[in-house]
């Protein structure tokens, strides 16, 4: 049978730029905005087959707000658009230097979470009003040299997240990165074309108490001055073990980069080369897409539940002194330094919040597709090898893993993590064997509604 090229798509795009004053999600340390390198924005696609209507929105923030929170602007979208609330797609970019919403009490956050969900629902509704007839293609370039494994093998035997630049006692990284940057190209009858991107490293290259998208933005930026009318949105992948830091650098790789607090190199010269070397990836294949006749869309969201991570009593007793110091701004009496501070506080933090269960949290896993494309959203920050897995799920032409995508309930390390160590499992809510239900549960979640095309 003929298949009959049907797709719709639009595009818009709100500012999102908080306040100063309010605090910035992230490192158990206290921000506050104290200033704007570059806005944030929420960006929204909508695609429809004519019959079904779907949107996509990324914002830019660090996740933070829990399931519930994002379930009110799903709602809120649903509302502005007349489309059902399963239909929306909200992910976070994922940028440490962008504020908390949903979470706190406080009077700034509450204002701006207000706010935010207006936005969704505003960008979602334009969206949906600039739809055109349109055609997808798809395509994939490579990322050279800005993502890494941040968990290594040391000469003790241990694993630790982020050991250090030029760390000696470093052995080899646990698992190989994925480079990988998915392309689809959107071309329209009438209006800018759309083109999405998606790649899967944490955007915590900026650091400091000033505002800013850090990469995700650059590579936005950079695509839109690279084409001539074309409007860009991104959505990051399977991040969790990932981000930009090279413990071995060469050359001028530490170019425009300071050493922070938790022995991470960062700077915001290094967000904008990681940004142009995105939009490079996804200029190799601008061109040279595979066009695919779309004659459906849609998707599904289902509710997984995964076991708690609870602590022992024994643990509790420990994890209350470390919480007890922190919160007491006392961390140069806990015998940790740098990102194994960071470490042994979010532990204790995890387990004071588990101390009395649940045993259990559900959680939703999102998909939508748009022709034999799909993407499959994680409420959280999946590990590589989730992403991997994912991405070899039959039948479809291309899988595009997303993190946080319709909440944000922290870790999601491989089951090999917990005995192993790590800033990640140890901070986990999830207990061991996680990621590998959300492998499992996601392939057929994408062979469900392969059956819908």
């Amino acid at each position: 049978m003929i298949m009959k090229n049907t797709l719709l798509a639009g595009f818009a795009r709100l500012d999102i730029t908080p306040p100063l004053g309010i605090g910035i999600a992230g490192y158990y340390v206290e921000r506050k905005a104290e200033g704007i390198l570059d806005p944030l924005e929420c960006s929204a696609l909508a695609v429809s087959d004519g019959d079904n209507t779907r949107v996509i929105i990324s914002i830019d923030t660090c996740g933070g707000a829990g399931t519930k929170y994002y379930t009110s602007a799903r709602e809120a979208a649903a509302k502005s658009t007349g489309i059902s609330s399963d239909g929306v797609f909200i992910s976070s970019t994922h940028t440490h230097t962008g504020p908390y919403w949903g979470e706190r009490d406080s009077e700034i956050e509450k204002r701006y979470t207000e706010f935010l969900i207006g936005r969704m629902a505003d960008a979602a509704c334009l969206a949906v009003k600039d739809m055109k007839p349109a055609k997808l293609g798809i395509g994939a370039g490579t990322a050279h040299n800005i993502a890494f494994i941040r968990r290594y093998v040391m000469k003790d035997g241990r694993i630790r997240t982020n050991p250090g630049v030029n760390n000696p006692d470093i052995v080899r990284p646990v698992g190989d990165v994925d480079e990988s940057v998915g392309v689809m190209r959107f071309t329209r009858d009438d209006g800018p074309e759309i083109v999405l991107l998606n790649f899967g490293c944490h955007p915590d290259v900026v650091g400091g108490n000033l505002i800013s998208a850090d990469w995700p933005g650059f590579a936005r930026r950079t695509v839109e001055r690279s084409l001539d009318n074309v409007r860009c949105i991104f959505l990051n992948g399977a991040e969790g073990d990932v981000n930009h830091v090279n413990v071995h650098p060469k050359g001028g790789d530490l170019n425009g980069m300071f050493m922070d607090f938790d022995d991470v190199s960062r700077g915001y010269p290094h967000s904008r080369h990681m940004g142009n070397v995105v939009a490079a990836a996804a200029l190799q294949a601008y061109e040279k897409v595979e066009w695919r006749d779309v004659s459906r869309v849609g998707g599904k969201i289902m509710t997984l539940t995964l076991p708690s991570n609870l602590p022992t009593k024994e643990q509790l007793v420990s994890a209350r002194e470390i919480a007890s110091l922190h919160r007491a701004g006392r961390d140069k009496d806990i015998p940790f330094e740098a990102m194994e501070l960071t470490t042994v506080v979010a532990e204790a933090e995890r387990m004071l919040r588990l101390e009395n269960g649940p045993e259990s949290f559900a959680m939703p896993l999102s998909s939508l597709f748009i022709g034999d494309t799909a993407f499959i959203g994680i409420p959280g920050e999946p590990f590589g090898g989730i992403g991997k897995a994912l991405k070899q799920a039959d039948g479809w032409a291309m899988v595009l893993p997303c993190c946080i995508t319709n909440g944000y309930e922290g870790y999601f390390p491989m089951k090999d993590s917990y005995d192993e160590g790590g800033y990640e499992a140890r901070s986990s809510i999830y207990a061991a064997g996680a990621a590998e239900r959300i492998i499992e549960e996601g392939l057929k979640l994408l062979s469900e509604i392969r059956k819908d095309i």
